[in-house]
């Protein structure tokens, strides 16, 4: 890859660039950040890896002069404390400039315009899935901001990228995209995430609705949950990191996530990698698509927002959903349809089997680093050969709690993760049979409340898309 104009290579550095420049060269090379994120089954950290692009600046302030008075969609929730997660579909919304939305946090007391009927003490903003080819259609130069490149996606910028611009508080329900994996770049502020691994999906009771095509929504309110009513929740692995400004989070495939603003401001930038997997993924969600608008239309034709989220904007009829249930069908067959995809599948999945093996060797050693502990000369030289390290940490399993309301429901730490599951990095075939196990538990642990139910709604039967064994449950 060409270097841009400034930019200091690890060649340059290696050809004796001096001890200023290599403090500015990227500890890892495009092709070795990709061979991390194809093969990593954790959610990490990549530090020093973007400190030269130019969307480093990309303040909302910033963004407010280079809108320039644009109309932007900001989603309104309220500061409270209920064990009810909020729903896009139960939250207002405003459009307004982000001249006015910092206007408006800045608390002044003689607000008017769009935010004016929202008290800036009871709610947060949050503008999101900002698309970079909407926001700036007539500006489309600024795609080059954004260097995903770096990650070893060549061509990748702000074409393919997503804004989010969000006040203190301002946050998204826990969910697992159904697509890909995630980069996550931090701009301004600060936010919170809390992850945990898709083994843990029959804890978080994934529903259908809400309904967005790409996202599977959990019932559960993570930082203050009901635990009488979602008592397996206990069993869930919390991983939890606090991003801050330049550092970019890695979200591997189908990690659920509750993401929070922990600051008075914040701006991120987001690409979704697509993966191999989702050619078969998007022909389940085209199956998932039909049934949910069949089902929720007939029970009321009128009523679409009390179960569809805002963000799917596209028409909902039946013949619109075969329409795209057959061009799901088609691109993956087309797919598939090649020798040469068959082989390729072939030698990147060898290829992945070595990289994990090395990953599940050394992750004990970037847990260690990331804590903070003296290495031995051995693990030293372990680490050597590890990609973990300062550049890139790993989020692990956290006993810390983020809210003092819940008091001791979350006991486990890292050594128990590792010594549960052999590994920090556990293939998903080892975790299979705890995940059996889960769905038995729950279903045990829900008979008392199906059996008083007098009906089964269509949001039950719903359920059954993303948690088959709820079937069972008479």
């Amino acid at each position: 890859m060409a270097a841009r104009p400034g930019a200091i290579t690890n060649a340059d550095s290696a050809s004796g660039g001096g001890e200023e420049e290599g403090k500015h060269v990227k500890p890892f090379t495009p092709e070795k950040a990709k061979e991390i994120i194809m093969c990593l089954q954790q959610p990490a950290v990549f530090y020093n890896m973007v400190f030269d692009w130019p969307a480093q600046h990309w303040t909302a302030k910033h963004l407010s002069e280079v809108l320039h008075g644009k109309q932007i969609r900001f989603r309104m929730g309220t500061k409270s404390t209920d064990t009810a997660p909020q729903f896009e579909t139960a939250c207002n919304y405003v459009e307004a400039t982000l001249e006015e939305f910092l206007s408006w946090n800045s608390d002044q007391s003689s607000i008017s315009g769009a935010f004016r009927d929202y008290d800036h003490s009871k709610f947060w903003a949050y503008a999101d899935y900002k698309y970079f080819v909407s926001l700036f259609e007539d500006k489309t130069d600024i795609f080059q901001d954004v260097i995903w490149s770096d990650f070893g996606f060549p061509g990748r910028n702000g074409q393919e990228s997503t804004l989010w611009i969000g006040s203190l508080g301002a946050h998204t329900p826990c969910h697992l995209d159904t697509y890909g994996c995630n980069l996550v770049f931090q701009v301004q502020g600060r936010k919170r995430w809390h992850l945990f691994p898709p083994e843990d999906t029959p804890f978080l009771y994934p529903t259908r609705i809400p309904y967005e095509e790409s996202s599977v929504f959990s019932k559960i309110n993570v930082v203050n949950p009901d635990l009488k009513r979602f008592p397996q929740f206990r069993k869930a692995r919390r991983h939890m990191v606090t991003l801050s400004p330049g550092q970019v989070l890695f979200v591997p495939r189908h990690w659920w996530h509750y993401v929070e603003s922990i600051d008075p401001v914040t701006v991120s930038i987001n690409s979704w990698i697509e993966l191999e997997e989702d050619h078969q993924t998007r022909v389940e969600e085209a199956i998932t698509r039909m049934l949910v608008c069949a089902l929720k239309t007939a029970e009321n034709p009128h009523n679409t927002r009390a179960w569809l989220n805002p963000t799917e904007l596209e028409e909902t009829s039946h013949e619109i959903n075969c329409h795209y249930l057959n061009g799901a069908i088609s691109a993956f067959f087309n797919h598939y349809g090649t020798s040469e995809v068959v082989e390729t599948q072939a030698l990147r999945t060898n290829r992945e089997y070595t990289i994990k093996e090395e990953l599940n060797m050394h992750s004990h050693v970037g847990v260690e680093q990331a804590g903070g502990h003296n290495l031995s000369s051995e693990t030293v030289k372990q680490e050597a050969a590890s990609p973990f390290g300062l550049d890139l940490v790993p989020v692990t399993p956290s006993s810390e709690e983020p809210s003092s309301e819940r008091g001791g429901i979350f006991e486990n730490d890292g050594e128990d993760f590792v010594s549960k599951n052999g590994k920090s990095f556990g293939k998903r075939q080892r975790m299979m049979s705890e995940s059996e196990n889960a769905v038995v538990e729950q279903i045990a642990s829900d008979r008392t409340v199906a059996v008083s139910q007098t009906f089964v709604s269509t949001d039950d039967l719903l359920d059954c898309l993303v948690n088959p064994q709820c079937a069972q449950v008479s």
